[in-house]
């Protein structure tokens, strides 16, 4: 279930309806108690002394209080504590989880009175910031992915008002993040959706019908088009489909002139057995969602042309099935990629950096000033950093150190790794220019040394192996349930800073 939700700046004064609830956070301080008594009295509402020093309690931080007299008719106060552990996914996770428990609670409204700015200047690098962070929150907790439920319920009304003293940053921080989660959702629903209905065909369909209406050119490279330009990474991994591979292109242009021109790669795989290398069945569940760092390109883009963001945009996606049968490629094969390098396969299941061998030589012919991909490559990335943060690796320090603050800022946090040419030794081949499949130990940095290979090398490139914290996970609120479409937010956030 979920809400037909609206966000509304409020303007300072408090003004409730029946069934209405406010939200109220109080920055710990020495003045905590006398404050919250201030709060109180103010709205002429009594708290009980075990209420009180319960919330005041130092393990203590949240109190619901339910009205029987008036409106608000519900209370919720959250205590905040600014510390070295404080972050900036504080309102969202928050929010997040706020959202999710009002349902069928019968509430029409809620407002939301935000902290000062001040209090949290240290954390936040701006007001609108703060703001987002906060909306991005509320809409978040109301993400659900339903579609295959047969006793789905109307969605219920729900406004929230938010109580900020400067109504321009509020208005601009509304309307930025309504945009970006729009896109962030669109990126989660392809990313939740079955491969039985997500095949490859299906994934460029659904993004030329969204993305064609917002102004972006989409092309769809078929079967005969990858023969044709000689992608044949991309057509050994296809293969045994009987869903037939494809390359889908997006591309982006500003109405004004472009500051930079990106391309932005995602593996597209819309399921992968793991071929011949066949996985078990535990490690098949989530593999609808091996497309994710596909899935959040399309977001990206869609977000970029919605916000009409001054940077053109190149995005590629090999959409494909890893699937078996008598066409399978093998163990043991070589490929030849369409930058005429062939690559040794020893194993099926490294089949994401094979694919986005063909896609990363396409889009370096494309001539872009930087390279990012994206994509849920290895195992070994998620032993490294858990399901929290994506493994980042670029020789560029400048592209490095955007994209990092970019994902403190969103709290899509990435974590740079060592990509030191030492570990090209890791992947040499005795009878190709390169394996597919390196030792066991650093796997997420010859993965990505592997796509290396297939990079203009004056051309500055990022690649962002996002496999722990695309995937659903338990570390905040809105990750818990559904796959998270990780990376949207944090790239809207670096383009928005070019």
């Amino acid at each position: 279930m979920h809400f037909n939700l609206k966000i509304n700046s409020a303007k300072d004064e408090l003004s409730f309806k029946k069934n209405s609830a406010l939200v109220k956070f109080f920055v710990e301080s020495k003045k905590l108690e006398k404050t919250l008594d201030d709060f109180f009295i103010s709205l002429n509402y009594p708290l009980g002394k075990i209420q009180k020093k319960n919330f005041l309690d130092k393990k203590s931080n949240e109190l619901t209080y339910y009205s029987h007299s008036g409106e608000p008719s519900v209370l919720f106060i959250k205590k905040v504590k600014i510390d070295k552990d404080f972050s900036t996914d504080f309102f969202r996770n928050y929010f997040a989880g706020l959202v999710t428990s009002l349902k069928k609670k019968n509430l029409n409204s809620v407002h939301v009175v935000v902290p000062s700015f001040l209090d949290l200047k240290d954390h936040f690098e701006n007001e609108s910031q703060l703001l987002r962070s906060l909306i991005e929150g509320i809409h978040l907790g109301n993400y659900t992915f339903d579609n295959y439920k047969s006793d789905k319920e109307k969605p219920e009304e729900l406004s929230f008002f938010i109580h900020y003293t400067d109504q321009k940053i509020l208005s601009s921080a509304i309307d930025y993040s309504n945009k970006l989660m729009n896109a962030v959702f669109f990126s989660r629903d392809l990313v939740n959706e079955p491969s039985i209905t997500l095949t490859p065909e299906e994934l460029a369909n659904r993004t030329k019908k969204e993305l064609t209406k917002l102004g972006v050119k989409v092309s769809v490279f078929n079967k005969a088009e990858l023969k044709r330009r000689k992608m044949n990474a991309i057509l050994a991994v296809g293969g045994a489909s009987d869903k037939p591979p494809c390359l889908i292109t997006m591309h982006y242009k500003p109405s004004g002139k472009a500051k930079r021109k990106i391309a932005l790669v995602g593996k597209g795989v819309c399921y992968d057995s793991g071929g011949l290398s066949i996985k078990p069945t535990s490690s098949m569940i989530e593999m609808k969602a091996d497309m994710a760092g596909g899935g959040a390109v399309i977001g990206i883009i869609k977000a970029a042309a919605m916000m009409k963001l001054p940077v053109e945009i190149i995005g590629v996606v090999p959409a494909v099935e890893n699937m078996i049968g008598g066409s399978s490629y093998k163990p043991g094969d070589v490929v030849k990629a369409a930058s005429g390098k062939t690559i040794e396969v020893k194993d099926t299941d490294a089949e994401g950096r094979i694919v986005l061998a063909d896609a990363l030589h396409y889009a370096s012919q494309q001539k872009p000033d930087e390279i990012i991909d994206f994509a849920t490559l290895t195992g070994a990335v998620v032993v490294a950093l858990g399901d929290i943060a994506a493994g980042l690796f670029t020789n560029d320090d400048r592209l490095a150190d955007e994209l990092l603050q970019s994902g403190k800022n969103t709290y899509e946090r990435l974590w740079r790794l060592p990509f030191w040419k030492d570990y090209n030794e890791m992947i040499k081949s005795d009878i190709a220019d390169v394996s597919n499949l390196g030792p066991r130990w650093g796997g997420a940095i010859t993965a990505g040394k592997f796509l290396e290979h297939f990079v203009d090398e004056k051309i500055p490139w990022a690649h962002i192996d996002l496999a722990g914290p695309a995937i659903k996970h338990k570390s905040n609120n809105y990750t818990e349930k559904y796959d998270t479409g990780f990376g949207v937010r944090l790239m809207v956030e670096y383009l928005s800073k070019i």
